[in-house]
Protein backbone atom coordinates (compact mmCIF):
# COMPACT_ATOMS: atom_id res chain seq x y z
CA UNK A 1 0.00 0.00 0.00
CA UNK A 2 1.34 3.61 -1.14
CA UNK A 3 1.36 6.69 1.61
CA UNK A 4 -1.82 8.18 1.28
CA UNK A 5 -3.92 5.48 0.77
CA UNK A 6 -7.21 4.90 2.99
CA UNK A 7 -8.26 1.51 3.42
CA UNK A 8 -10.72 -0.69 5.20
CA UNK A 9 -8.75 -3.22 7.62
CA UNK A 10 -10.03 -6.08 9.51
CA UNK A 11 -7.90 -7.73 12.72
CA UNK A 12 -7.24 -9.24 15.37
CA UNK A 13 -5.15 -8.51 18.05
CA UNK A 14 -3.51 -10.95 20.35
CA UNK A 15 -1.02 -10.98 23.42
CA UNK A 16 1.93 -13.49 22.00
CA UNK A 17 2.86 -14.26 26.01
CA UNK A 18 -0.37 -16.05 26.49
CA UNK A 19 -2.67 -16.36 23.47
CA UNK A 20 -5.02 -13.65 24.72
CA UNK A 21 -7.59 -11.64 22.57
CA UNK A 22 -6.86 -8.18 23.01
CA UNK A 23 -9.74 -6.52 20.45
CA UNK A 24 -10.62 -7.12 17.23
CA UNK A 25 -12.86 -5.93 14.19
CA UNK A 26 -14.59 -9.10 13.74
CA UNK A 27 -17.89 -10.48 15.80
CA UNK A 28 -17.30 -14.14 14.73
CA UNK A 29 -13.25 -13.87 16.08
CA UNK A 30 -14.78 -11.95 19.64
CA UNK A 31 -17.62 -14.35 20.16
CA UNK A 32 -15.23 -17.52 20.02
CA UNK A 33 -13.09 -15.81 22.43
CA UNK A 34 -16.37 -15.43 24.54
CA UNK A 35 -15.22 -11.40 24.74
CA UNK A 36 -18.44 -10.45 22.45
CA UNK A 37 -19.67 -7.23 23.23
CA UNK A 38 -23.17 -6.63 22.43
CA UNK A 39 -22.93 -2.93 22.66
CA UNK A 40 -20.76 -2.12 20.21
CA UNK A 41 -20.57 -2.67 16.48
CA UNK A 42 -18.12 -4.85 15.19
CA UNK A 43 -16.89 -3.25 11.55
CA UNK A 44 -13.56 -2.73 9.46
CA UNK A 45 -10.78 -0.05 11.01
CA UNK A 46 -10.71 3.10 8.50
CA UNK A 47 -7.09 4.39 8.81
CA UNK A 48 -4.73 6.57 6.15
CA UNK A 49 -1.36 4.40 5.22
CA UNK A 50 1.39 6.83 6.51
CA UNK A 51 -0.83 9.30 8.91
CA UNK A 52 0.81 7.85 12.05
CA UNK A 53 -2.45 6.98 13.45
CA UNK A 54 -1.38 3.22 14.16
CA UNK A 55 1.58 1.37 16.59
CA UNK A 56 4.98 1.95 14.38
CA UNK A 57 4.96 -1.68 13.71
CA UNK A 58 1.52 -2.08 11.93
CA UNK A 59 2.36 0.94 9.67
CA UNK A 60 5.42 -0.50 8.55
CA UNK A 61 3.63 -3.73 7.84
CA UNK A 62 0.82 -2.16 5.93
CA UNK A 63 3.23 -0.65 3.51
CA UNK A 64 4.01 -4.02 2.03
CA UNK A 65 0.48 -5.22 1.94
CA UNK A 66 -1.52 -6.37 -0.88
CA UNK A 67 -5.92 -6.16 -0.43
CA UNK A 68 -7.89 -8.83 0.03
CA UNK A 69 -4.38 -11.19 1.74
CA UNK A 70 -4.59 -12.58 4.73
CA UNK A 71 -1.56 -12.16 7.32
CA UNK A 72 -0.14 -12.97 10.71
CA UNK A 73 2.95 -11.42 12.28
CA UNK A 74 4.06 -10.38 15.59
CA UNK A 75 5.15 -6.91 16.75
CA UNK A 76 8.15 -6.39 19.59
CA UNK A 77 7.76 -3.91 22.15
CA UNK A 78 9.64 -0.99 20.60
CA UNK A 79 8.05 -0.93 17.57
CA UNK A 80 4.67 -1.12 19.50
CA UNK A 81 3.70 0.58 22.60
CA UNK A 82 7.32 0.42 23.82
CA UNK A 83 9.13 -1.03 26.54
CA UNK A 84 7.83 -0.88 31.08
CA UNK A 85 9.21 2.27 32.11
CA UNK A 86 9.76 1.72 35.98
CA UNK A 87 9.77 5.40 36.15
CA UNK A 88 6.21 6.17 35.37
CA UNK A 89 4.69 3.93 37.75
CA UNK A 90 3.78 6.32 40.63
CA UNK A 91 2.99 6.17 44.56
CA UNK A 92 1.18 8.85 46.03
CA UNK A 93 -1.00 9.72 48.96
CA UNK A 94 -4.31 8.15 49.30
CA UNK A 95 -6.05 11.68 50.19
CA UNK A 96 -4.17 13.05 47.29
CA UNK A 97 -5.23 10.64 45.19
CA UNK A 98 -8.84 11.14 45.99
CA UNK A 99 -8.28 15.25 45.86
CA UNK A 100 -6.72 14.71 42.11
CA UNK A 101 -9.75 12.62 40.26
CA UNK A 102 -13.28 14.12 39.82
CA UNK A 103 -14.62 11.38 41.46
CA UNK A 104 -12.84 9.28 43.84
CA UNK A 105 -16.11 6.88 44.82
CA UNK A 106 -15.32 4.75 40.65
CA UNK A 107 -11.93 4.19 42.21
CA UNK A 108 -11.25 0.72 41.80
CA UNK A 109 -7.71 -1.42 42.10
CA UNK A 110 -7.07 -1.92 37.91
CA UNK A 111 -9.19 0.58 36.75
CA UNK A 112 -8.56 3.52 34.83
CA UNK A 113 -7.37 6.69 36.88
CA UNK A 114 -6.61 10.42 35.12
CA UNK A 115 -4.52 12.47 36.83
CA UNK A 116 -3.42 16.13 35.61
CA UNK A 117 -4.19 14.80 32.14
CA UNK A 118 -2.00 11.85 31.91
CA UNK A 119 -3.99 8.28 31.95
CA UNK A 120 -2.72 5.31 34.50
CA UNK A 121 -4.13 2.13 36.23
CA UNK A 122 -4.39 2.23 39.33
CA UNK A 123 -2.85 -1.25 41.00
CA UNK A 124 -2.25 -1.07 44.24
CA UNK A 125 -4.36 1.11 47.81
CA UNK A 126 -2.34 -0.14 51.15
CA UNK A 127 -2.04 1.98 54.80
CA UNK A 128 -2.59 4.76 52.92
CA UNK A 129 -0.87 4.71 49.77
CA UNK A 130 -1.98 4.30 46.18
CA UNK A 131 0.30 3.32 43.30
CA UNK A 132 -0.64 4.03 39.60
CA UNK A 133 0.79 2.89 36.77
CA UNK A 134 0.85 5.14 33.95
CA UNK A 135 2.83 3.13 31.61
CA UNK A 136 0.43 2.40 28.00
CA UNK A 137 -1.28 -0.90 28.74
CA UNK A 138 0.39 -3.13 26.27
CA UNK A 139 3.84 -1.70 27.12
CA UNK A 140 6.03 -4.12 27.05
CA UNK A 141 3.98 -6.82 25.28
CA UNK A 142 4.80 -8.75 22.10
CA UNK A 143 1.86 -8.24 19.77
CA UNK A 144 0.64 -10.61 16.94
CA UNK A 145 -2.04 -9.41 14.25
CA UNK A 146 -3.90 -11.29 12.08
CA UNK A 147 -5.38 -8.53 9.46
CA UNK A 148 -6.38 -8.34 6.20
CA UNK A 149 -7.02 -5.09 4.10
CA UNK A 150 -10.68 -5.51 2.97
CA UNK A 151 -11.13 -2.31 0.74
CA UNK A 152 -8.97 0.49 -0.66
CA UNK A 153 -11.16 3.77 -1.85
CA UNK A 154 -10.46 4.81 -4.95
CA UNK A 155 -13.16 6.97 -5.29
CA UNK A 156 -12.31 10.62 -5.08
CA UNK A 157 -15.35 11.26 -3.54
CA UNK A 158 -15.60 8.58 -1.33
CA UNK A 159 -11.87 9.31 -0.28
CA UNK A 160 -13.36 13.16 1.01
CA UNK A 161 -16.87 11.79 2.65
CA UNK A 162 -14.64 9.13 4.44
CA UNK A 163 -12.28 10.95 6.04
CA UNK A 164 -14.57 13.35 7.12
CA UNK A 165 -16.64 10.74 8.79
CA UNK A 166 -14.29 9.43 10.26
CA UNK A 167 -12.29 12.19 11.84
CA UNK A 168 -15.58 13.89 12.99
CA UNK A 169 -17.70 10.38 14.04
CA UNK A 170 -20.79 11.92 11.91
CA UNK A 171 -21.88 11.37 8.50
CA UNK A 172 -24.39 12.62 6.69
CA UNK A 173 -22.09 14.38 4.25
CA UNK A 174 -22.57 15.29 0.54
CA UNK A 175 -19.33 15.69 -1.64
CA UNK A 176 -19.31 17.49 -5.04
CA UNK A 177 -16.33 17.88 -7.06
CA UNK A 178 -15.57 20.91 -9.67
CA UNK A 179 -12.31 19.79 -11.14
CA UNK A 180 -9.51 19.81 -8.20
CA UNK A 181 -11.93 22.06 -5.86
CA UNK A 182 -14.58 20.49 -3.50
CA UNK A 183 -17.63 21.22 -2.02
CA UNK A 184 -18.93 19.74 1.00
CA UNK A 185 -22.76 20.16 2.22
CA UNK A 186 -22.61 19.77 6.08
CA UNK A 187 -24.97 17.64 7.94
CA UNK A 188 -27.08 19.96 10.62
CA UNK A 189 -25.57 18.11 13.29
CA UNK A 190 -22.30 19.69 12.83
CA UNK A 191 -24.16 22.30 14.15
CA UNK A 192 -24.64 20.49 17.58
CA UNK A 193 -20.50 19.91 17.95
CA UNK A 194 -18.44 22.36 20.09
CA UNK A 195 -15.13 21.07 18.58
CA UNK A 196 -16.02 21.61 14.86
CA UNK A 197 -14.01 25.19 14.17
CA UNK A 198 -11.11 23.20 15.52
CA UNK A 199 -11.57 20.10 13.36
CA UNK A 200 -12.86 21.87 10.01
CA UNK A 201 -8.59 23.75 9.84
CA UNK A 202 -7.77 20.13 10.06
CA UNK A 203 -9.81 18.82 7.81
CA UNK A 204 -8.60 21.02 4.78
CA UNK A 205 -4.92 20.06 5.50
CA UNK A 206 -5.66 16.91 5.28
CA UNK A 207 -7.93 16.56 2.51
CA UNK A 208 -5.31 18.62 0.52
CA UNK A 209 -2.48 16.09 1.87
CA UNK A 210 -4.59 13.19 1.39
CA UNK A 211 -6.76 14.25 -1.63
CA UNK A 212 -5.03 17.03 -3.60
CA UNK A 213 -8.57 19.34 -3.57
CA UNK A 214 -7.68 22.44 -4.25
CA UNK A 215 -10.48 25.10 -3.01
CA UNK A 216 -12.52 23.24 -0.12
CA UNK A 217 -16.49 25.21 0.37
CA UNK A 218 -18.15 24.01 3.60
CA UNK A 219 -21.81 24.62 3.05
CA UNK A 220 -24.65 24.74 5.68
CA UNK A 221 -28.01 24.44 4.84
CA UNK A 222 -30.50 25.27 7.45
CA UNK A 223 -34.12 24.10 6.00
CA UNK A 224 -37.65 26.00 7.19
CA UNK A 225 -39.20 23.90 9.57
CA UNK A 226 -42.78 23.24 8.62
CA UNK A 227 -45.22 24.25 11.58
CA UNK A 228 -48.50 21.45 11.29
CA UNK A 229 -51.33 23.66 11.51
CA UNK A 230 -53.20 23.26 14.45
CA UNK A 231 -56.95 21.16 13.49
CA UNK A 232 -60.20 23.58 13.56
CA UNK A 233 -62.61 22.78 16.39
CA UNK A 234 -65.75 23.15 15.60
CA UNK A 235 -68.31 24.35 17.92
CA UNK A 236 -71.07 22.25 19.41
CA UNK A 237 -74.24 23.52 19.33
Amino acid sequence: MENGSIIHIDYDLYNVDDDTLIETTREEVAKEADQFDENRKYTPLITVIGDGRLIAGFEAHLTEADADTDYEFDIAPEDGYGERDPNAVETMGQDVLARSVRDPDSLAIGGPVEINGKQGILRMVRAGRARIDFNHPLAGRTLRYNYRIVKVVEDRAEKVSTLLETNTGLDGFEVTFDGDDVTITLPESVGYNQNWAFTKFSLIRTLRDHVGVQTIVFREVHEARQVDEAPEVSEEE
